[in-house]
């Protein structure tokens, strides 16, 4: 019995009751591929038709005389940041899911660690979006983006998405436990997978939005990551934006812990 009760064996379990959660988001993802096709097929479709159908003029706006190669060096960044807001989707919806269907009040009368579910779910997503930007990463090189940046460089990348990806994550953790059904907690992040990557310098300079929008596009969250990824990937100036998208990402991922936390120990079903 004192082995049992010893602090060493009470630290472990809610690590060991979250690896199992996560195992088990892993499996259902993989027995229900269609959600995650989708998070990672909807920016590959952006990509194309951002490259292909709108390329040409928009590179003529960006001074690139019309050069189509310009602008997917322009555009990538944008696209990978897009990925990870996609990825919020799913997450959301599973949490709402488990929740409407009685599934985590089973897990409530078991002995588990009450945060291994929602770990679970955020190691789960982080794991699934990381792999769905390799796969945007991979088109992108096979339609002609190309990168100068080193490997510190994409180190330093991909650091940042996991950053975004995780902060993006809780955030919708949490949308997901405030929404009364799987349909209306997919509708709460779609800023967050389409609304707030367009409103940003992500497809086009801040400098050619109008009036507040520009203003807000430019102290918004996904700009400066925007910005921060387009240096290191392709030798852009990052000035200020780093540090900056690195502080957002920590004052979301503590807002989004805190909010999914609370939501989840007071929600009664």
């Amino acid at each position: 019995m004192s082995d049992l009760m010893s602090p060493r064996t009470v630290a472990a379990h809610p690590l060991r009751d979250s690896l199992t959660m996560l195992r088990r988001n892993l499996l259902h993802a993989r027995r229900y591929p269609s959600m995650t096709i989708g998070v990672t097929g909807m920016p590959v479709i952006m990509l194309l038709l951002f490259v292909y159908v709108f390329g040409t003029a928009l590179s003529t706006g960006l001074g690139g005389g019309g050069d189509r190669s310009a602008y997917i060096a322009y555009v990538v960044p944008g696209i990978l940041l897009m990925t990870v807001g996609s990825g919020t989707v799913p997450t959301a919806v599973a949490v709402c899911t488990d929740m409407a269907e009685g599934v985590v009040a089973r897990f409530r009368t078991m002995a588990i660690s009450r945060s291994s579910v929602l770990v679970g779910h955020v190691v789960g997503s982080v794991i699934q979006t990381m792999i769905s930007l390799v796969l945007v990463t991979g088109v992108a090189l096979a339609i002609g983006f190309r990168s100068d940046a080193g490997a510190v460089e994409w180190l330093a990348a991909a650091g940042v998405l996991a950053l975004v990806c995780c902060a993006l994550t809780w955030l919708a953790v949490g949308m997901g436990l405030a929404s009364p059904t799987p349909e209306a907690a997919s509708n709460a992040v779609l800023p967050l997978s389409f609304l707030l990557p367009f409103i940003s310098s992500a497809f086009v300079p801040v400098d050619a939005m109008p009036g507040w929008i520009r203003w807000f596009a430019d102290y918004q969250p996904f700009t400066t990551v925007v910005e921060t990824l387009r240096g290191l990937l392709t030798g852009t100036e990052i000035g200020h934006n780093g540090w900056l998208s690195v502080a957002w990402c920590l004052a979301i991922t503590l807002l989004g812990f805190v909010w999914s936390q609370r939501r989840f120990a007071r929600d009664p079903r």
